[in-house]
């Protein structure tokens, strides 16, 4: 029988994501294929669960394409764990892609409109200036306005990976509570059986 792993989140994630050997086989991934080896890479732990899930979302929403392999990359500086990094870019898929691009065209509008009454439209200046074009390139095509919704993609990029980083520390946090309230009560019930066979 197969040894189960620490949390479900593992099992279900082992159970439908490519193991190391096969994406260190990736063609793409080949230049640093040696890398995903590193068995702490693949490890669910306080640290690097919350880094890969922050990382996953700023990938799914930095780029609109190759997401895995960008959050596959960033994962290995950063230590964090490569697949949920990896598993985590789906948060922005063909399905919900239109969906995001228009929260993002919404939030971009929303902050350029702010940037604009405060700060005479720093934000939109930088926007316009040209070093963005690459990632312009990226979002052509998408029917909304082009400028405000890549800069909303960004935005939804660094906020939600902040908020993806303290949302899975939490949930980290609480599952591993239960784990131990579990574990001592286990202890307490396994205590109580041998004194009670004693006592008899």
């Amino acid at each position: 029988m197969a040894k189960r792993s620490k949390t479900w989140l593992a099992d279900k994630i082992r159970g439908h994501f490519p193991t190391r050997e096969e994406m260190a086989s990736n063609r793409w991934l080949a230049p640093i294929a040696h890398r995903f080896l590193s068995p702490e890479l693949w490890r669910f732990t306080r640290r690097s669960v919350p880094r890969g899930v922050a990382l996953g979302v700023f990938a799914g929403f930095i780029i609109p394409v190759g997401q895995i392999f960008l959050a596959a990359f960033l994962a290995l500086p950063a230590r964090a764990n490569v697949p949920l990094s990896a598993a985590v870019t789906f948060v922005t898929n063909p399905f919900t892609f239109p969906f995001w691009a228009v929260v993002a065209n919404r939030v971009g509008a929303l902050i350029l409109k702010i940037d604009s009454a405060a700060t005479g439209g720093a934000a939109q200046s930088e926007i316009e200036s040209g070093r963005w074009a690459w990632l312009l390139e990226l979002f052509e095509g998408t029917g909304v306005t082009v400028l405000v919704t890549v800069f909303g993609f960004v935005v939804l990029a660094i906020v939600g990976a902040a908020m993806g980083y303290v949302l899975a520390s939490f949930v980290w946090r609480i599952m591993v509570m239960r784990k131990r309230a579990r574990q001592l009560r286990g202890m307490e019930a396994r205590l109580d059986d041998r004194l009670g066979v004693r006592q008899g």
